[in-house]
């Protein structure tokens, strides 16, 4: 059987494009003038008959443009995301009884062509989803883009441009990023080049793109297996999947994945994950979609990659509520792109869990690949803990304390050791909890720095949070600090006095009572109406808060032991002249919500939202979003990476949702 005719163009392409190159590059033609002249017009005959004409097509007479800024674009339809799992069983849950592709999730900066009557009119990346930028100058530039195909009717194609991990490794060496250092990962390097302004240096960059959609086009096709099959003969190079013709088994699905990873090994593609999608077009557009993600697939990214370092030593950080908390410091290593050379060891318990000692050999990851974390050290044995705990607080010199809680994990009660300064005059104590005052969860202060406040402390301007609204005094000499101006003073004084009016929720937050934070303060802003008073006459006559959804005997123990504090209240009393709080916002009819009432807790990464977002859609549900699971929780959503509460949920038989049953509830 003869070739396909797209597949000969394709292959005429990147013949004649060798043989430029050993002929202009190299000085060594291997093909005469006259075979190079016949096989030039034999890909201008090919290209005229099958209106396929490819990006780096020889054929073209035109140069490699530049421009002088990159124009923004709207996405008519937003190009979003996938939810992530890292268990393989949750494709197995997701696909059901539904045929589904499964294709390799390609490493690279996501895409969109469009097409009219044939030609390529704009390339765009995805950007934030809603708005991208205008690359279509770049398009020459971008092996596996055709300028021209086929078909004359309007086709949107989405997918991903990247670099191989063979060019990556021969490219790196010469090429520096936006600040100067070499690019982490091919993926940088790829999003970097895709955006440049002059496409001949994008051409250098040896990007390649390959389709997994087709956005808008081929209506008449009604399954995306047929449509990325129609995409193939329009000279694209299709991102490789598998397709499903029975509903699988979890032997079948993982069978898949091992096949699709070494599939993308052997022709040097580079995946950060598997995707499942719904096959059926129409079955697909019925799924919806969320504000950030569609919901007719999901991704499914590998587990965090180790690696190996040795701890240098631990570091001791008194915090603002006298906890000292230890950080590992080791030797730099390379993780997603980034240098990594810190990371959290939590309290004493994890530090003994792992008998870390300076010098030893560590493993250590990057955790959802955001959260750098130790997971194990390889030369136990001769662990210490005087060795390694301060006998005196890092800051102030006065003797630590080691605190144990007890907790409950599957019946069984497990003890944490955390390490302790009781000097509230600790002077990196008292700057944390200034810093958390001003900070963008409590009164929202801009400008005012971890470092501005240790210098405003230092010259004894701030001694207490009422003086932050009393540093107008102090004006003629910040105008004169090194960093400060008239301008600079403004802008602060003007960010201070935005925060006297403020909410029930941000003023409770400042004032740092141990465990009341977002989630806390608003379950007591919707009990008491946002009232300041009510809240003040709940703890003073003995209110019952372990009554209310997310507050437990603890954190009711801590609301009244700090008001028990005379300065506490000299604090609480004295801001309250200073600032305004907003009423309420009125109730939101959510009474056809099936969440109403209900407490919901979340565990993990919920993608694409952040905690706080969503811990406000829960709230948008008209149910409490709850932040611990007790025997009040209704539902635990659980996201990638679930920690402890998943455990204390099924102990407890409490309902547990994946992101995609939750979202379906929520009617998205």
């Amino acid at each position: 059987m003869s070739q396909p005719a797209y597949e000969q163009v394709v292959s005429l392409t990147e013949k004649l494009n060798r043989y430029r190159h050993e002929y202009y590059n190299l000085n060594a033609p291997s093909v005469s003038d006259q075979e190079y002249d016949a096989l030039f017009d034999e890909l201008a005959r090919l290209e005229d008959v099958t209106g396929i004409q490819m990006s780096n097509s020889p054929t073209r007479t035109v140069g490699y443009p530049a421009v002088s800024e990159l124009e923004k674009t709207t996405h008519s339809i937003p190009l979003l995301s996938l939810a992530k799992e890292k268990s393989s069983a949750a494709l197995l849950d997701f696909m059901g009884d539904q045929l589904v592709l499964l294709m390799l999730k390609l490493d690279g900066l996501t895409m969109k062509l469009t097409y009219e009557n044939g030609e390529l009119i704009q390339a765009a990346t995805r950007g934030d989803g809603n708005e991208g930028e205008v690359v279509t100058h770049n398009a020459r530039g971008i092996k596996g883009i055709p300028l021209k195909i086929p078909y004359q009717e309007h086709l949107v194609v989405v997918g991903e441009a990247f670099i191989r991990p063979s060019d990556f490794e021969r490219l790196k060496g010469k090429l520096l990023d936006s600040t100067g250092k070499p690019y982490k990962n091919g993926r940088n390097l790829a999003a970097g080049s895709v955006r440049l302004l002059d496409a001949k240096v994008c051409k250098d960059r040896c990007v390649t793109f390959m389709p997994f959609n087709v956005l808008e086009g081929l209506e008449a096709m009604s399954l995306k297996s047929d449509r990325l099959l129609q995409l193939w003969s329009y000279g694209f190079t299709v991102c490789p999947y598998f397709k499903t013709t029975a509903a699988l088994n979890q032997h079948y699905i993982d069978m898949a994945i091992e096949r699709l990873q070494e599939l993308a090994k052997k022709n040097d593609i580079p995946i950060d994950g598997i995707v499942v999608t719904y096959n059926d077009i129409p079955y697909s557009k019925s799924c919806g979609r969320t504000g950030h993600h569609y919901k007719d697939g999901i991704a499914y990214k590998f587990e965090d990659d180790t690696y190996m370092s040795n701890l240098q030593y631990i570091e001791w950080n008194p915090t603002r509520s006298g906890e000292i908390a230890p950080v590992a410091v080791f030797d730099p290593v390379e993780i997603d792109g980034c240098e990594v050379s810190r990371a959290s060891l939590h309290n004493l318990s994890f530090i003994e869990g792992l008998e870390l000692m300076p010098g030893n050999r560590i493993k250590v990851s990057k955790r959802n690949m955001i959260i750098p974390h130790v997971e194990e050290n390889l030369d136990r044995g001769s662990f210490s803990l005087e060795a390694v705990m301060p006998q005196q607080c890092p800051c102030c010199g006065e003797p630590t304390r080691i605190h144990e809680s007890k907790s409950t994990v599957d019946g069984r009660e497990r003890v944490t050791r955390t390490l302790f300064c009781d000097n509230p005059n600790c002077e990196t104590r008292r700057l944390r909890q200034f810093v958390h005052f001003v900070g963008d969860k409590a009164m929202d202060i801009a400008g005012l720095s971890e470092v501005t406040l240790e210098k405003f402390i230092g010259r004894g301007w701030i001694h207490s949070y009422m003086d932050i609204y009393r540093l107008d005094r102090h004006k003629a000499e910040i105008v004169q600090m090194d960093g400060f101006g008239e301008k600079s003073w403004q802008r602060l004084w003007d960010s201070i006095q935005r925060s006297r009016e403020t909410t029930f929720e941000r003023y409770l937050v400042a004032m740092d009572i141990p465990m009341v934070g977002n989630t806390a303060s608003r379950t007591l802003a919707r009990t008491f109406q946002s009232s300041l008073d009510a809240f003040e006459e709940a703890v003073v006559s003995g209110y019952d808060f372990t009554q209310l959804p997310d507050l437990g005997e603890t954190l009711q123990s801590n609301i009244r032991a700090w008001f028990e504090n005379e300065d506490n209240w000299f604090i609480w009393y004295e801001l309250r002249e200073l600032v305004q709080i907003a009423p309420p916002p009125p109730p939101q009819e959510t009474t056809d919500s099936p969440f109403a009432g209900l407490t919901i807790v979340v565990t993990g990464k919920v993608e694409p939202y952040t905690r706080e977002g969503i811990n406000a859609k829960i709230e948008s549900l008209g149910a409490h979003a709850g932040s611990s699971v007790s025997s009040k929780t209704d539902y635990l959503v659980c996201g990638e990476n679930a920690g402890s509460k998943l455990e204390k949920a099924q102990a407890l038989g409490i309902k547990i949702l994946t992101p995609t049953e939750f979202f379906r509830m929520a009617g998205e």
